[in-house]
């Protein structure tokens, strides 16, 4: 089975060098280290979401249950912690419970992680689902640096998500306002 996504290919899209190198700018340019939050709703993905940054939006073809569909990804990094929104809606029913399967296999891998702590998820709007949870992981980037990783899986009918904060170190007070900000239409 390959994966979701590959370590060079979830770094290249979620810790994009351009990215990095604007948000280093920004950081070295800012007078004021709070953050700027915004609701954001990502076309096409009936979610609304808190970012505290403007997101760069990419989506791509990638293997998911079995089948090829786009795969959307609304994300930016701000103080070195990069916040991110991935989802895809899938043709199958069938095909949920396994898709949120690999989205998670593929996180931890990701980052190299080899436990995670597990906890229920819910999301105002989703569809109820027993694999909708939160991850809490820590592993490296790709450059080798030690890393922590949040990531929430959930489903609203075909479509499933994934909000992910990843950074050397996260703000529990970033960490709460992204997640709880998080909100599917009815």
């Amino acid at each position: 089975m390959s994966r979701l996504w590959s370590s060079q290919d979830n770094q290249a899209m979620i810790l994009d060098p351009r990215w990095r190198s604007g948000v280093a700018a920004f950081v070295l340019a800012a007078c004021t280290p709070a953050l700027d939050w915004r609701e954001v709703r990502p076309v096409d993905s009936e979610a609304v979401a808190l970012f505290p940054c403007k997101p760069q939006r990419a989506s791509r073809d990638v293997m998911l249950a079995g089948v090829r569909v786009r795969m959307h990804l609304a994300s930016c990094t701000a103080q070195a912690v990069t916040y991110a929104l991935g989802y895809a809606l899938l043709g199958d029913p069938a095909d949920v419970n396994t898709a949120l399967n690999e989205m998670r296999s593929a996180s931890a891998a990701n980052i190299g992680a080899k436990t995670a702590t597990r906890s229920a998820w819910s999301v105002s709007g989703m569809t109820p689902n027993p694999l909708a949870e939160k991850l809490t992981m820590q592993g490296h980037d790709a450059q080798g640096e030690a890393v922590r990783e949040e990531a929430a899986f959930f489903v609203k009918g075909l479509r499933v998500y994934q909000a992910t904060i990843v950074g050397p170190k996260l703000d529990k007070e970033a960490v709460d306002t992204f997640f709880s900000g998080l909100k599917l239409s009815s």
